[in-house]
């Protein structure tokens, strides 16, 4: 049993669906990331309905531990992104969990 999902996984479960060609929505599902990535890159959120939204966020430099040999290092300063679900997810996932 594979415990991750990728790409593929994706457009085989699209592809029994609707059966486009794999090949068609290997190009939507990219164009479709890609809209995303150059949204955030804009610093623009990324709000898609029932499922969550995307934002970057500055993260300022600051100083860390290695736990193992307590060694303090600095983190240097870095844009992350976030994902922030929104509530029918939330109530999605808390109603189904195994």
């Amino acid at each position: 049993m594979r415990i991750n999902l990728t790409k593929k996984d994706v457009i085989n479960s699209i592809y029994m669906q609707i059966g486009y060609s794999k090949n068609i929505l290997d190009l939507i599902l990219d164009d479709i990331l890609k809209l995303i990535i150059n949204n955030l890159k804009k610093k623009k959120k990324v709000k898609i309905s029932n499922f969550g939204t995307f934002e970057i966020r500055y993260k300022k430099q600051r100083e860390g531990r290695n736990p193992k040999t307590k060694e303090v290092k600095l983190i240097s300063e870095r844009h992350v992104v976030l994902f922030k679900p929104s509530k029918d997810f939330k109530k999605f996932i808390n109603n189904n969990s195994a």
